[in-house]
């Protein structure tokens, strides 16, 4: 995945960067340059692959299990709920090398909309002291001619079971025709929206409301520098943690031993109400659709019960 490729090119580099307290004002920056893009839990296996064979998840979202080949020639096998503009990686122990594909991991990626906006944050942190990680992502879509797929940055490349990433696409992945992407709504429309197809609207799945992560203290501290550079407005929670709010989705983390560390909760929107509450067992998770406009999944602790 994304962190064990930064890892990869980059080295390890240190650890925390700062407090994971939000004191003050939530958030310094007034325009959202930031929203989330995807994020990817590890699940045990039994959990994973009743995700894999899952017929409802097949009807209710835009559902692919795919191998993704990136730079250098990793690759990663996950299974994807794909919305309009956000998407759900799903993962089981081992189907990441390394330390990324150990029971509880966990990842965030957030994305810019427009083209240049991921300079601004690299400023934004590095005037709050924080020095980013840069690294350039590719995508090799079969044929062994990889394209540049997304910029990136990171706070810190060493962490327990939690690493978050700003991201912005790059215009040679938008001109390339295997990438299958939208054309542009305004000049220097890096969005979301043109890289996910439509296919959603066939589906009962729009896109991820708000999430919930278990995470450790320092991994908690990598990231509220990035949240709040990206423009989220940061506070603190009781009993430890944060919560995130900007750019349409929430997302809440919780601070944990690590092995208390994993992806707890999702709620996705739907492209139209239901009139009947669905329940679906998968694996050691529970997916709760309706009644109404929204759906709930929730998962064991650290993946497992």
């Amino acid at each position: 995945m994304i962190v064990v490729l930064a890892l990869a090119l980059t080295g390890a580099l240190g650890g925390a960067v700062g407090t994971a307290q939000a004191e003050g004002n939530p958030s310094s920056n007034d325009r959202q340059l930031l929203f989330y893009n995807h994020s990817y839990g590890v699940f045990d296996r039994e959990t994973a692959d009743a995700i894999e064979h899952s017929d409802y998840l097949r009807d209710f979202a835009n559902f692919q299990v795919r191998t993704t080949t990136g730079t250098g020639g990793q690759t990663w096998t996950g299974r994807y709920l794909m919305g309009r503009e956000t998407y759900l990686e799903l993962f089981g122990v081992g189907d990441i090398a390394g330390q990324d594909g150990t029971l509880g991991s966990a990842g965030l990626g957030l994305s810019t909309e427009r083209d240049g906006d991921l300079a601004t944050v690299t400023e934004r942190l590095k005037s709050e002291g924080v020095t980013p990680i840069d690294f350039l992502q590719t995508r090799d879509f079969g044929d062994g001619v990889p394209v540049p797929w997304f910029d990136a940055i990171l706070t810190a490349t060493e962490y327990d079971a939690f690493g978050a990433w700003a991201m912005e696409y790059r215009p040679e992945y938008f001109a390339d025709p295997r990438s299958k992407t939208e054309p542009a709504s305004f000049p220097g429309d890096v969005g979301r929206e043109r890289v996910l197809s439509d296919d959603y609207r066939t589906h009962l799945m729009r896109d991820v409301a708000s999430v919930r992560i278990a995470v450790t203290e320092g991994d908690l501290a990598d990231t509220v520098p990035l949240l709040r550079a990206g423009g989220f407005a940061v506070k603190n929670v009781s009993g430890g943690g944060v919560v995130a709010e900007g750019g349409g989705t929430t997302i809440r983390f919780d601070s944990v031993p690590r092995e208390q560390a994993g992806f707890q909760r999702v709620e996705m929107s739907l492209n139209r109400p239901v009139k009947d509450r669905h329940v679906e067992q998968i694996g050691h998770s529970t997916l709760t659709v309706g009644p109404g406009s929204r759906a709930v999944w929730t998962f064991a602790a650290n993946g497992t019960r």
